[in-house]
């Protein structure tokens, strides 16, 4: 049997926007204003609209799960990027990488698809609005929202055990400043097919859906 030549990938390194030291105590501050605010606005507009009977509808309602994609997107990102800028060794755990790329396709592609139902209860309160307590009650807006969820996390869930099956090598440079797929994949040593053939079938559905 042949020795192999891959090395077991325990951790990578950031790269990208980083890769800039004299710029680093800009960039913190800069990241944890925008953080800050992402955090504040999005937590007041869910407190608010559960608070607040009147926002009680559709509307508010898809509002809420968009503010709350907003944190989730921004915190599986921003928190190890600015601890990143405070050290000399910009590096994730594989862990820590997969984690990322669960929760930002987790994040971005439900997203796409709350926007389009948020868009549809727009089309249906303009035009018609006469059927639109009937067309968007309660129990189907929950319905909606669930439905999107589940194949948010389905999807993110199939392309991070696909991301999980592969194997890495050296050199373990991300060329980026977070784990995203694409960038993760150009490290494996072993075969990205079958990776590259559901990312192009969740594009096209996420298309079809959004489309």
């Amino acid at each position: 049997m042949e020795p192999s030549n891959h090395t077991t990938v325990t951790e990578f390194i950031m790269q990208g926007l980083l890769d800039h030291p004299h710029h680093q105590g800009l960039f913190f501050g800069l990241f944890l204003c925008l953080y800050t605010a992402v955090i504040m606005g999005n937590s007041l507009i869910i407190v608010a609209i559960l608070l607040h009977p009147p926002l009680h509808t559709p509307m508010y309602f898809f509002i809420a799960n968009l503010a709350t994609l907003d944190i989730m997107c921004s915190s599986s990102v921003m928190p190890k990027m600015m601890k990143n800028l405070m050290q000399e060794k910009k590096t994730i755990s594989f862990d820590g990488c997969m984690a990322q790329v669960f929760a930002f396709t987790l994040s971005g592609g439900t997203e796409l698809m709350l926007l389009t139902i948020m868009s549809y209860d727009r089309y249906v309160a303009i035009c018609h609005p006469l059927l639109y307590v009937n067309l968007m009650t309660k129990r189907i807006c929950m319905r909606l929202a669930i439905g999107v969820w589940a194949v948010g996390v389905v999807n993110s869930v199939v392309n991070t055990l696909l991301m999980l099956r592969l194997d890495f090598c050296r050199p373990n440079l991300i060329q980026h400043f977070f784990c995203e797929i694409p960038p993760v994949l150009a490290l494996s040593c072993s075969s990205i097919y079958l990776n590259q053939v559901m990312m192009f079938l969740a594009d096209i559905f996420l298309q079809l859906f959004t489309g």
